[in-house]
């Protein structure tokens, strides 16, 4: 038998092609250092001298390293309890949250559903109307939701902007595999569980993304309603924190003794706080995020367009 002869087609690069490319591989490199560049210049100077920081000379390289700043944050009274707080409130309200913005989005596109586009438009309209803080605290304390840990989770529970994301991907979901597993004997859950999750599950990951941010960096809650230490939150605590820092710069700016003076200038200064509290807080999202990237950009595409 003759061998088949495969041709390979040669393209010529000329020379407009390479610098496009070049120029192209310029841009990008820009943009990804102005994405990289804040987070970084944040850590080095966490980690550098503290009165260098402060006066700005730290921008590229940090300068006598060392890591007193964490190990002075891990001293803060309460902290751990904090951290457990927030993961908590993290884990539980993201959870609570996807669920009830899968489950609510696909049921709003049940034609089962009784008066489904009256509540479909009365959940929607939420999103243009806010009492206030007033009335929200007043609505909060009187469900006893004040010094109480689901306080935290139940206000962010129903978005009506994620349901919408989620009724719009569900959408594009073939009603034959709907209409097959009904037929076959499948209720409405067992159609949620076994047939719409699974196909969803790039616009779940985009939900979990936002809701756990939301959650993480929520400290005005904490601030609103809680009281307690034990319910104290790590960015509230924190945010003590860098207040007692400022406290503590007005100290050493108005100190009339030069020993004084002399003395606090050593410690932490309001910089070094401000940006050792950064990396901290930030750190735990920026680790969460790989793991959701590859379903963060499709679930995107897919749920905001549709067509």
């Amino acid at each position: 038998m003759a061998k088949q002869k495969t041709s390979h087609t040669k393209y010529k690069v000329n020379v407009g092609d390479r610098v496009m490319s070049v120029l192209i591989y310029v841009i990008y490199a820009i943009f990804a250092f102005v994405c990289v560049y804040p987070f970084y210049y944040i850590f080095i100077n966490s980690i550098s001298n503290n009165d260098i920081s402060a006066r700005g000379k730290v921008l590229f390289l940090p300068k006598e390293i060392h890591f007193t700043n964490y190990a002075r944050v891990g001293q803060i009274p309460g902290l751990a309890d904090a951290f457990r707080i927030s993961i908590g409130r993290t884990l539980i309200g993201t959870a609570l949250t996807v669920v009830i913005a899968a489950f609510l989005g696909y049921m709003f596109t049940r034609d089962t559903l009784w008066k489904r586009k009256f509540w479909f438009r009365f959940v929607a309209a939420t999103m243009y109307f806010n009492a206030g803080i007033i009335p929200w605290f007043i609505t909060m304390k009187n469900l006893h939701l004040t010094n109480n840990f689901w306080g935290y989770v139940l206000p962010m529970a129903v978005q009506p902007f994620y349901i919408i994301l989620c009724k719009t991907f569900v959408e594009s979901v073939p009603h034959e595999l709907q209409d097959a597993a009904e037929i076959d004997g499948a209720g409405t859950l067992k159609v949620f569980f076994y047939i719409i999750v699974p196909v969803i599950k790039p616009i779940l990951a985009t939900i979990a993304i936002f809701a756990a941010v939301a959650q993480w960096n929520a400290f005005q809650d904490t601030l609103l309603l809680v009281t307690d230490p034990k319910l104290y939150t790590l960015q509230f605590v924190l945010y003590q924190y860098i207040n007692q820092a400022s406290s503590l710069k007005s100290l050493v700016n108005n100190a009339t003794s030069g020993n004084l003076a002399a003395s606090l200038a050593h410690a932490q200064t309001a910089t070094s706080i401000r940006m050792t509290v950064s990396v901290v807080v930030v750190t735990p999202i920026m680790l969460v995020y790989p793991f959701f990237q590859r379903y963060f950009t499709k679930g995107i595409m897919i749920g905001a367009v549709k067509g």
